[in-house]
Parts: C-alpha cells; structure tokens; sequence
C-alpha cells in the first residue's frame, strides 16, 4: 500500500492509543522546545526525542523518507540560505561564498526545526484518526467560544483540509498520468505546461467539495450546536506521562538556553 502525504495509518501502538489532546499539546510543546534550542547541536538533540516515539508507533523508516522526500529542496534552500547569509568567523570559501562558523550552526539549528517538526506532525497525522484529531482540537479550542471563536467549525476545516491532502495528491498523480498518454508534456518551469494538470485539478477539488457539502446538508449537518459524539475523550494515565514528558523537554531546553546565554 502506498502512503500518502498526511495519511492515516491503523494500528494498536501505544502511539495511537493515545489521547488526540495529549499529542497535540504533546506536538506544541516538542515545537515549543525545538524553538527554545540555542545552538544547532542542541536542536538536533532536542529534536532527536521524537526517535523514541517513532519506535514505539511502529512506523517504518521509509515512511518518514515519504513524508520528507518532497520536500528536500526546501530544506536544503533553508541550511544553504542560513549558511550564506549569515555574518561571521570565516571557516571556508567557495568561490564568492563565505561559509562562517556562525552562519553553519544556524544552518543546522533552523534544518533541524523544521526537519523535526515535519517528522513530528507526520507521526501526529500517521497514529491519529482525522476524527479524533477534529474532537481533540475542537476540544481543545472550546475555551474560544466565550469570545465568539467557532472551534467546532475550525477543527472541521482543518481536518477536511488534512485529509484532501492524499486524495488531492492521487488525483493529480491520476491526471498526470492520463494527460501523459494523451501526449501533454510537463517539461520546463512555464505555466502554460502545467495547465493541462492544474485544471483538471482544480475541477476535480471542486466537484468533491461540492459533494461534501450536499453529502453534509443530506445528514443535517448544522455545526457544532446540540452535536453529540459516539466517544467521548478522557485523558488516561498514559497521556499524563506522555505530557509531563513532554514538559520536561521544554524545562531541560530552556534551562540550557538560560544557562547558554549567560
């Protein structure tokens, strides 16, 4: 079976058992701590913690090669941007390039941030139901309602969003694909050769918005108000753990960013 961008994945991990709350209070402190990290070795480290998690999920290293091959170039515009924009002691010249010491410790504090992060919201979106995920957030953003905030209707976007993620990507690899046997060429960097994929594309995506939304309306679907839930969320004894946890990786970084900085 082949896994998409931001797709589920079944299984009876301990990962998965847990509370959709926990991790994503769990996925916003380990950004909290990658954030709080002061030098590129110490990111990296932080960063390192969600190893651990990925075992216990029962996720294979060729899932987070899927979930990070599309976007190689973008990290790799990110350390090289850092490493030659940044001021400093010089260690090496390429040609024009200056490559200072500073510059290489934020290339790998900013790679690891985001190399991290998108590691950690794939296992999120890889051991969560998108429906838990939508209860989890929208419990989580229920406090908002007293100033006006619709967090039933925000956690249904943002998950009816994450999950047209694999169907979006199978359909235009469908088009492409179709397109190449009617003879459409998708060489070079102009427009015009990805019109014959963006269009049907876009065609596609509004069709299957559209039947949603009458597929919706045929069910009742009048938002958050009077909704009831087949299962309700309770935090167990694992969740805690998993939280105190996390907890303590934004303690143990911020006090070596306090202890660094003086």
């Amino acid at each position: 079976m082949m896994v998409e961008l931001g797709q589920y994945i079944p299984g009876t991990s301990c990962i998965h058992y847990l509370d959709p709350r926990a991790k994503l209070l769990g996925l916003f402190f380990y950004g909290l701590a990658l954030l709080l990290a002061p030098t590129g070795i110490t990111a990296s480290l932080t960063g390192a913690a969600i190893l651990p998690v990925i075992v216990l999920a029962g996720l294979a290293p060729s899932f987070i090669w899927r979930q990070l091959k599309p976007l190689l170039v973008f990290l790799v515009i990110i350390f090289f941007l850092q490493v030659a924009l940044t001021p400093g002691e010089i260690i090496a010249a390429i040609g024009p390039l200056r490559i200072t010491r500073e510059g290489l410790d934020y290339g790998i504090m900013a790679l690891a941030r985001v190399f991290f992060l998108i590691v950690a919201a794939s296992v999120l979106m890889a051991t969560t139901d998108p429906l838990a995920l939508a209860d989890g957030l929208e419990r989580l953003l229920r406090p908002g309602q007293r100033f006006g905030l619709p967090s039933v209707e925000l956690a249904l976007m943002l998950t009816l969003a994450l999950r047209f993620v694999p169907t979006l990507l199978e359909e235009a690899e469908r088009i492409m694909r179709a397109q190449v046997a009617r003879g459409a060429t998708f060489r070079g960097s102009q427009v015009k050769n990805l019109m014959p994929l963006i269009i049907p594309l876009f065609i596609s995506a509004f069709r299957r918005a559209e039947g949603l939304a009458e597929a919706m309306e045929a069910r009742a679907y009048r938002g958050g108000k009077g909704r009831t839930r087949m299962r309700e969320l309770h935090f167990k004894p694992a969740d805690y753990i998993f939280l105190l946890l996390a907890v303590l990786l934004v303690a143990g970084t911020a006090y070596y960013r306090l202890g660094f900085g003086s």
